[in-house]
């Protein structure tokens, strides 16, 4: 039984940089919508739409990186 540590390596890598790149960019989704629901109570201004946007980008980009990887197990 051989390992191949060098591909072995590769995924780990691969999957630590994925996985820290995901949580990073749910948690900014969690902390602009929070920012935006704070804004809101303040001002009914721009600032709120901006933090709703870009809550709801970082939660679709969540999503489509989980769906290809299930699309990547799948496949």
């Amino acid at each position: 039984m051989n390992i191949d540590w060098a591909a072995l390596g590769a995924v780990f890598g691969v999957s630590l940089v994925a996985t820290v790149a995901l949580v990073g960019l749910f948690a900014l989704g969690v902390v602009s919508l929070a920012r935006q629901e704070s804004a809101g109570a303040r001002s009914a201004g721009g600032a709120a739409r901006t933090g709703q946007a870009l809550a709801y980008a970082c939660f679709a980009l969540c999503a489509a990186a989980v769906a290809y990887g299930i699309y990547l197990i799948v496949a």
